[in-house]
């Protein structure tokens, strides 16, 4: 479900979970271990994708198979997913190369850094448009990129942009014109930190990102219970079946 590519003192972890990198309990925990034993073993870190998806977020057919207490163990794992990435104690950039709705873009948001491939792609937080609240320290991390009035409108109506948008919006910070040039951007850009004085680096980006601990820190049991209470709801729960059954159908 991961590749693990070494570029010297960069580590790239590939998500490789076909078709669409959809993210589900096996596949959050493997990554988050991941991510945790790289910052051990170098000096940044990316997360790429492979051609044309980066993750399309929740598996949602997977997860709509689960129980109350399945969802509950679930989503605290994603959430400390997310807060193993923001917290990460070395640099992490985001090769976003192709589609990343929903909850792979979450993944990008909490990144130091992303790139995202030029194409006809879209990316953003439509957890609107499938009923479901997003979480208050994911929306503080998508309004310090792209403004708070920015965040509201995209938040509330659950839009997708492209990457041009992105880039306009600052939901991204660059734009690479194929897959080969996302992955390459991705990794020399976190060499170019790693050329820095890496303590006055580090510890400037501590400084910069210390909010990401204290965001997630508030974000407790209840939380994740008023997340859960969201899935089961009678209206979550018909659109999430519209939607699996859309999937099946497709596949």
């Amino acid at each position: 479900m991961l590749e693990i590519i070494n570029h010297g003192n960069v580590r790239e972890i590939r998500l490789a979970r076909p078709p669409v990198n959809a993210l589900n309990p096996e596949f959050v925990k493997l990554l988050t271990l991941s991510i945790r034993e790289a910052t051990t073993a170098c000096g940044a870190i990316v997360i790429s994708g492979r051609e044309g998806i980066f993750s399309a977020g929740l598996d949602v057919v997977d997860l709509t198979q689960l129980d109350r207490d399945g969802i509950t163990n679930f989503w605290g794992a994603y959430m400390a997913l997310l807060q193993t990435v923001a917290s990460s104690s070395v640099p992490i950039a985001a090769a976003i190369t192709g589609h990343s709705p929903a909850g792979g873009a979450v993944v990008c948001l909490m990144c130091d850094y992303r790139v995202m491939s030029q194409g006809d792609y879209r990316i953003g937080l439509n957890e609107t448009r499938v009923g479901l609240v997003i979480p208050p320290v994911l929306h503080d991390a998508m309004a310090r990129l792209v403004g708070p009035r920015v965040a509201e409108q995209m938040l509330v109506a659950g839009t997708l942009i492209d990457p041009e948008h992105a880039l306009k919006a600052g939901l991204v910070d660059a734009l690479e014109t194929g897959y080969a040039a996302t992955l390459e951007h991705a990794v020399r850009w976190c060499e170019k930190l790693l050329a820095l004085p890496q303590q006055s680096m580090l510890g400037n980006r501590a400084i910069a990102r210390a909010h990401f601990d204290q965001a997630f820190a508030i974000y407790t049991r209840e939380g994740v219970a008023a997340f859960v209470d969201t899935w089961f709801s009678d209206e979550t729960q018909a659109v999430l079946t519209s939607l699996v059954s859309q999937l099946k159908s497709k596949n």
